[in-house]
């Protein structure tokens, strides 16, 4: 029976292998009708999975699993908040000079994506195969030179699990700090607390729909854009409450954030699915007619801008919810075509990446993981999609860590659709920070990596932008011309960790 209605169900529902953006009803990120209440409910998990020590960090040490390299150093476990609380880390120390190298903390969108995304199937250690059966190792891991920190957030994402209450991103930003506080605090960890802090985000994945369990709520993020400035000017704000003596705690040196292929600010960027589905690198996504019908949805009275600019004029969680699921039903959404929304060279789906369910769970006792990993957690993305925080404008946040002398970097993948390089282009156009005037000014100039033209950029001051050639969302998984996979990104990573401006090499 379920194969004789799968060409239906297929027409009715996006496929998608690796994604962080949900589907809800059919809808990239939707918004399920009983979680629109302006209340914003919170749904609680399963508390019994395991006994919980609040305010420490237990981990399980050089499990051989993922990094390989002699002599490097890993950990992975939870730091308990509290105890009905835990989040999930994993650590890799650098493969070069650990003991003096800063620390990058990476988190992947959603809202309700795992970060075990960026770190198999992007710029971890090692890299998942298509088979979903293995990993070879990363030559270009983001571990090469930086400290590296994955973190399943908020409670209940990825192998995270507990009472799910974070609905905002500042919410999130609040369980960030008080886990950094805990696991800075523990004694095989207390040498990075001097050490130089970067904050690294992507935004949507999509989880991948699997033909036996066909359903409605695949999965889609835009998170990385929300996460990284206000999780940057959060720290900011308790680094200085700390400096007044308002509050205890660790100093978090933060010297960089970096967003990739996020959503910040909606009114910006929405538009930039209008005109990248028409007109991009590659080829059109949809019919004129599908254009011109969003085009109406986004300029009509009640359309997608007015509710955009309602929810950001004081708007009521109510209103930005509605927001959200009128935007993504007719405009995302009907966009995309039968294309993979993170990487348009691929009709739909791209065999890359891969699930990562089976393998995962094949090595969760191993890592010390305590709870079934799911890509995507449901009831953390409702608890977003209830309060409308997906259409809140961050570029408030981004602007202050900027100003406030944050080394800060924009980048995407020219191939990926659902974070598109024309909205990206247009938020980081309409910046209002200390170098709008000299980024105004700029021409783009051309990336090069080893020689080979890859991408074209922009600096101004401490803030770059830039777009990579061939690229789809998760920047880090994909090579372009004779470069290998992550080559690109990981020259971007290291320029900018070094508080360079991108250079071509």
């Amino acid at each position: 029976m379920l194969l004789a209605l799968l060409p239906a169900l297929l027409a009715a529902v996006p496929l998608v292998l690796g994604g962080q953006v949900p589907i809800v009803d059919g809808v990239y990120g939707g918004v399920r009708d009983n979680a629109s209440s302006s209340k914003g409910a919170v749904k609680l998990a399963d508390l019994s999975i395991a006994a919980t020590t609040p305010g420490k960090i237990r981990a399980v040490q050089n499990t051989g699993v993922c990094e390989t390299t002699p002599g490097v150093f890993s950990a992975s476990g939870y730091g308990d908040l509290t105890s009905t609380e835990s989040i999930f880390f994993w650590y890799f120390a650098a493969r070069n000079n650990n003991d003096t190298a800063p620390l990058s903390l990476w988190f992947n969108g959603g809202p309700g994506s795992s970060s075990m995304i960026g770190l198999f199937q992007e710029l971890g250690p090692c890299r998942i195969n298509n088979a979903s059966s293995a990993v070879t190792l990363n030559p270009n891991a983001w571990n090469t030179n930086s400290n590296l920190l994955f973190i399943d957030q908020p409670v209940g994402v990825g192998f995270s699990h507990g009472t799910m209450n974070v609905g905002t991103s500042e919410q999130a930003a609040s369980d960030v700090w008080n886990f950094l506080q805990i696991f800075l605090s523990d004694s095989r960890f207390s040498s990075l607390q001097s050490r130089d802090l970067a904050i690294w985000t992507e935004s949507w994945v999509f989880r991948k729909l699997h033909i036996e369990e066909l359903s409605e709520t695949d999965n889609a993020s835009s998170y990385g854009g929300h996460y990284g400035p206000t999780f940057a000017a959060y720290f900011l704000a308790q680094n200085a409450a700390i400096a007044a003596g308002s509050i205890s705690g660790i100093t978090l040196n933060l010297k960089t954030l970096g967003v990739g292929d996020g959503l910040t600010d909606p009114l910006s960027q929405y538009p930039g699915y209008i005109t990248y589905a028409g007109s991009n690198p590659y080829h059109a996504l949809v019919s004129a007619s599908t254009i011109s019908r969003a085009n109406t949805s986004w300029l009509s009275s009640t359309g997608c801008k007015e509710q955009i600019t309602a929810c950001n004029n004081g708007g009521s969680n109510s209103v930005c919810s509605k927001a959200q699921s009128f935007c993504n039903d007719n405009i995302l959404s009907p966009l995309a075509g039968n294309f993979d929304v993170y990487y348009v060279l691929a009709t739909n789906p791209d065999p890359y990446p891969p699930d990562l369910t089976s393998y995962l769970r094949s090595i969760q006792t191993k890592i010390g993981a305590e709870s079934t990993w799911q890509e995507t957690n449901d009831q953390v993305y409702d608890n977003f999609a209830a309060t409308g925080d997906w259409m809140r404008n961050s570029r408030p946040d981004l602007e202050s860590v900027i100003n406030a002398g944050v080394r800060v970097v924009v980048y995407d993948g020219d191939a990926d659709y659902i974070l598109n390089f024309n909205g990206v282009e247009a938020m980081v156009n309409n910046l209002d920070m200390k170098f709008t005037s000299i980024l105004q000014a700029q021409a783009f100039q051309s990336y090069t990596v080893g020689g080979q033209v890859t991408g074209q950029f922009k600096n101004a001051g401490t803030f770059s932008y830039i777009r990579i050639y061939g690229a789809g969302h998760e920047v880090p998984a994909y090579k372009f011309g004779s470069l290998a996979y992550g080559q690109a990104a990981l020259q971007m990573f290291e320029q900018i960790m070094a508080n360079q401006s991108l250079s071509a090499t």
